[in-house]
């Protein structure tokens, strides 16, 4: 799936991890550009094995359903957020430079690279942005919570909260900002896009708006205590 790099991710996600053989790669390359061509909603096993002019039922020896390969993207989109953050910050000791670090990777995670093979990082964000919420805002969260399939954006926000309290120790809402900035990079860029009279983001660069209102918003909490 990766050049070098691999995630780990829950088991209840998955029958067969996909990382790990050539039809499971190509079902996710192929999967991510469906999926952002059609939308969750139209995206379906039949269209995805006739894409891939592949039979449906190779489809369902590594997925159960949509709905659990939907949340395996979304889990590969923050584990990569996750990879570029600690790669960008490694050798970076100032707290202030590291936050506004991770706040950018959050929103440029979407570049193509080298490092990575079989998932468009283009496509992948424009999933997420559009369809990510549907990968936690179901009735059964709470079951498949327990079985830890959310850990990778679990840890990707105990991340970025980690570099707020680096900013400011004493702030007692490191996990509700670092969620809160999460959200909001992603959040502010559909609604720019699609709904535009609830942002003020406007024009061209819109990622370049987003990430210096996102470091105003952040700063001037942190630097308010």
């Amino acid at each position: 799936m990766t050049r070098g790099i691999q995630f780990t991710f829950s088991e209840h996600l998955f029958i067969k991890d996909p990382q790990h053989t050539a039809f499971g790669k190509k079902l996710l390359e192929h999967s991510v550009i469906l999926m952002a061509d059609l939308g969750f909603e139209s995206f379906t096993f039949k269209k995805l094995a006739k894409f891939m002019k592949s039979a449906e039922a190779s489809v369902y020896r590594y997925f159960e359903n949509k709905h659990k390969l939907l949340i395996y993207l979304n889990c590969w989109y923050w584990e990569w957020v996750h990879y570029l953050i600690d790669l960008h910050t490694m050798n970076v000791t100032d707290p202030d430079e590291r936050l506004k670090i991770a706040i950018h990777e959050l929103l440029n995670a979407s570049n193509q690279s080298s490092m990575t093979a079989c998932i468009n990082e283009s496509l992948l964000h424009e999933i997420v942005v559009i369809e990510g919420v549907k990968a936690f805002h179901f009735h059964e969260v709470d079951e498949e919570n327990d079985h830890g399939v959310f850990r990778s954006q679990k840890d990707l926000v105990e991340k970025i909260a980690n570099l707020i309290l680096a900013v400011q120790p004493s702030f007692k809402y490191s996990r509700s900002l670092a969620s809160t900035i999460s959200n909001m990079a992603h959040n502010q860029i559909y609604y720019a896009t699609h709904l535009p009279r609830l942002s003020s983001i406007t024009g061209d660069h819109k990622l370049d708006q987003i990430e210096e209102m996102i470091n105003q918003f952040a700063f001037a909490i942190l630097k308010d205590q």
